[in-house]
């Protein structure tokens, strides 16, 4: 059975069950900060087993994409050990509970898989009695093929939050696939029983004091590895062979001219190169892009160690985009949005590895002066530090830093460079902040939904409303009453106010009542169906099931309407005039202005941003209407409305409709013509991070305060140029042409002045035991002039030690220089710099035969250069 066929048959078997298929949510998670990666087949409905969110269905079945790298460094040596990987899982939100989850588990496995039933063991939690039963009595399971297992295997819980027992089923690969040990038995670590099927019965509610309650509403979490269960079906004893992998690993060795199961070093590159592309092509797909942290450092480290392992296979130029390809190619019937964005993924990937080939390079330099350095000192080793170094700032892997220092009779500390790896782990920890299932917070916001009930919300299409104050807060504490001067949070009934989401900024509000009057200067909806607001009360007396008036603030409404209609009609111009795969990263709409993130790979040429605003404008003058309307997701999307990478979207969704222009599945607040725009203005674009750009405009009124400070500066400059506006830009080429002959005149005026105050100071060259030292304070302006002084010195005196000093206002410069003739005495450079730049409180360093540093102590220079020569017959051998 394929991967396809196992996949397709698990879903129709729970769909025929009362479940909905609901295709695989973003690896990004929705609106939860507390994991970078959606990481198992619950994650996106953590809402629903936690009560933050109400589920539209209670039966729910998927495939799901997962990523987990806790332990990449093991991919490729371990049987079943991925980045990425598919989840097979089915759900239910208060709906059945063990006595079906545990028969359709069975029935699946036995009947639709054909596992043979004498294969198969199961686990269950040590006191889950329940459980047993089902299995024993129900299905049939001898007793003693169910084992009950501790806490640490099968308990499921995450901090705060819903919890429960689990029960596994486990299939029995065979003695020959064991460890030879007479106890060895189901939950032994090596690889003859595998875990194939895992229940999750979500039926406790553990609090902060650790206590465990009883849920009213129980759920159940599946998860079926479709890897693994995909290795048994088709006979394999590695998931790497199954037909998941087998046809990207043959991809790829045909592509390096190498064949899989031939060499072990080869099997190993393939494989890992075959699950970090399936990891990075996901990824990318999804919104993520290479950076260097969060998300974007986890894509950047899959992707260079796939590179990494293409030269163990010999491949020195750009291939894993290629790869890519071949994995969207097997999965794109599964997932067709790979179809749909392969040029955007294809295109961040090559990109990315052009830059780490780049990177390789310059990691190539700093590796060889250590060599040089190694040698010279008698060393013989690179150090672990050094190695560690390369890796950690280069991302130069420690086995081409083996690689190439063997070529040269040199070996690498690797007990050192592991020692640094481990520190920068355990900092890494120490930082690293725990999350929680539901914050402490959380709970207290989904008691009050579940006591006071949703809040109504009506300000799309009013900026008023009448309110009764159900709840108010002072630091997480419920209270009675607030009075003046006192920052509250309050729940209402009804509200009018926009809650801060989808990159639109809050409204501001004002509440009154009878002598009360509260300012609202920020609203949230921390649950689902509750909006917050956070005030601070002017005057009077604020109190619990007080009636208010709320009222919006109207100008800042208006103006941040302005600003989001306005994005919708930029990115559909993105589209226009840059092509199909730019896509929405980010936005933020405030009053002022709005800010756009989209998937690009270059700065927008000023040709695009000019084509760019005039068809906004355009469709702002063409006044078309904008329309506002709820259907179903897959209306929507047939309509060719655009949704957002990341967004998890719910049964009925909201659309605005721009005349024939735009189409876009969003929740912000809207003007009612594209003309109330005004005028669309782009002030600046910028890049934000390997592929992805972001432009910056105003509207409005916001274009004519940008034009007036703009006219305003070109007067001023006009001033000071004494010079009218129009003349501007020829006057202002004139003056730098001009500037260039001057600075031309300038540079030719220091080398005559540098080789006159060389020749000047040959003479004073010491020397120390043999060796020539010359060391001045001279007249250079900057470290380049510096450095060319050094150069014409060590170029006159054939052999030698050179240290100049310089000064700039408060700050020194330094360069040393080393003839390499004198380089396996012990003299070095970078060293001696070190040392003489400590004096002028300052830092530096270099290659043996060329070194820099800067100090701030000016003072001190000629103090400093005077220790040279002691510093220098110190070195020497």
């Amino acid at each position: 059975m394929t991967g396809k066929e196992l996949r397709e048959k698990y879903l129709k078997f729970f769909e025929k069950r009362g479940h909905q298929i609901l295709p695989s949510a973003s690896l990004i998670p929705h609106n939860d900060p507390s994991i970078l990666w959606t990481a198992a087949g619950m994650v996106p409905f953590k809402p629903f087993f936690t009560g933050q969110a109400v589920p539209e269905v209670k039966r729910v079945t998927t495939c799901q994409k997962c990523i987990r790298t806790p332990d990449i460094e093991s991919v490729g040596r371990t049987a079943r050990h991925h980045t990425f990987f598919e989840m097979l899982g089915n759900f239910s939100f208060g709906d059945y509970f063990k006595e079906k989850a545990i028969p359709w588990a069975w029935e699946f496995v036995t009947e639709e898989l054909k596992l043979p039933k004498e294969s198969l063991w199961i686990t269950i939690y040590l006191d889950d009695d329940e459980a047993f039963e089902i299995w024993n009595k129900v299905v049939g399971i001898p007793a003693e093929r169910i084992v009950r297992l501790g806490k640490e295997t099968n308990f499921w819980e995450i901090g705060v939050g819903p919890c429960g027992p689990c029960s596994e089923i486990y299939v029995d690969l065979g003695e020959d696939r064991g460890c030879g040990s007479p106890d060895c038995q189901v939950g032994c670590d090596c690889d003859r029983f595998l875990e194939i099927w895992n229940l999750v019965f979500i039926q406790f509610f553990r609090d902060e004091e650790g206590n465990y309650s009883p849920l009213e509403n129980k759920g159940i979490d599946t998860g079926m590895g479709l890897e693994r269960v995909a290795s048994v079906l088709q006979g394999v004893a590695s998931n790497f062979d199954t037909d998941l992998f087998r046809e990207i690993m043959d991809f790829t060795a045909d592509l390096a001219g190498q064949k899989y199961g031939q060499s072990g070093s080869v099997d190993l590159a393939l494989k890992v190169i075959a699950d970090h592309c399936r990891a990075v092509t996901f990824a990318v797909s999804d919104g993520a892009l290479p950076g260097n942290e969060g998300r974007g450092y986890v894509i950047r480290r899959l992707l260079r160690r796939a590179v990494r392992f293409g030269r163990v296979l010999g491949v020195r130029e750009p291939f894993l985009y290629k790869v890519s390809g071949a994995v969207i190619q097997q999965m794109e019937d599964a997932y067709p949005d790979l179809k749909q964005r392969k040029e955007h993924i294809l295109r961040v990937i090559h990109t990315e590895e052009e830059r780490f080939m780049e990177t390789l390079a310059a990691g190539s330099d700093i590796l060889s002066v250590l060599i040089n350095e190694a040698k010279n000192t008698g060393k013989g080793e690179i150090s672990g530090p050094d190695a560690f170094r390369l890796y950690d700032t280069f991302g130069f892997p420690l086995e081409l830093t083996r690689e190439i220092a063997e070529e040269q009779g040199l070996t690498v500390d690797e007990k050192g460079f592991a020692a640094a790896m481990e520190e920068q782990r355990k900092r890494a920890r120490s930082a690293r902040q725990e999350t929680e299932y539901l914050s402490e917070r959380g709970v207290l916001y989904k008691a009050l939904r579940e006591e006071l009930g949703e809040t109504h919300f009506v300000g799309y299409g009013t900026l008023e409303s009448e309110a009764n104050v159900l709840a108010l807060l002072k630091d997480g504490l419920q209270e009675i009453s607030a009075g003046a001067g006192e920052e509250v949070e309050i729940v209402l009934d009804v509200t009018p106010c926009y809650a801060e989401s989808g990159g639109q900024v809050t409204d501001h509000a004002i509440l009154r009542g009878d002598g009360l009057e509260v300012a609202i200067d920020a609203v949230s909806k921390p649950v689902e169906g509750l909006i917050v607001h956070r005030g601070k009360v002017l005057s009077g007396t604020l109190k619990r099931h007080d009636s208010v008036k709320v009222q919006v603030e109207p100008d800042r409404r208006g103006e941040t309407a302005r600003n989001h209609s306005a994005t919708h009609l930029l990115h559909k111009a993105l589209k226009k005039v840059l092509g199909d795969h730019v896509n929405q990263a980010g936005s933020l709409v405030d009053p002022e202005r709005l800010r756009f993130d989209f998937t690009h790979y270059a700065a927008v040429t000023p040709e695009e941003l000019g084509r760019i605003e005039e068809i906004v404008n355009n469709a702002v003058l063409a006044n078309l209407p904008v329309e506002v309307f709820e259907t179903t997701l897959p209306k929507a999307k047939a309509m060719g409305a655009a949704a957002l990478f990341g967004e998890k979207y719910g049964k009925e969704v909201r659309v605005v409709k721009m005349g024939d222009f735009s189409l876009e599945l969003c929740g912000g607040t809207h003007l009612t013509s594209t003309a109330e725009v005004g005028l669309f203005k782009i002030i600046n674009e910028t890049s934000v991070g390997a592929g992805l750009r972001r432009i910056e405009a105003v509207t409005g009124l916001g274009v004519l305060r940008y034009l007036t400070l703009k006219e305003a500066q070109l007067e001023e400059i006009a001033g000071v140029i004494k010079a009218p506006v129009p003349e501007l830009v020829r006057r202002v080429e004139a003056m730098v042409q001009q500037n260039k002959v001057l600075e031309r005149e300038i540079e030719e005026l220091r080398g005559k002045l540098a080789r006159s105050e060389v020749q000047d100071i040959l003479g004073q060259a010491k020397e120390i035991k043999g060796v020539p030292v010359l060391t001045s304070v001279v007249a250079a302006p900057d470290m380049d002039n510096l450095r060319g002084m050094v150069d014409m010195i060590r170029d006159k005196m054939g052999s030698g030690v050179i240290l100049l000093g310089s000064t700039a206002g408060e700050k020194v410069n330094l360069v040393a220089a080393v003839t390499k003739d004198l380089l396996g005495r012990g003299l070095h450079a970078g060293n001696l710099i070190k040392e003489i730049a400590k004096m002028v409180g300052g830092g530096g360093g270099g290659r043996p035969d060329m070194a820099q540093a800067g100090g701030k102590e000016p003072a001190r220079l000629q103090e400093a250069i005077d220790r040279v020569y002691a510093v220098v017959e110190k070195q020497m051998k």
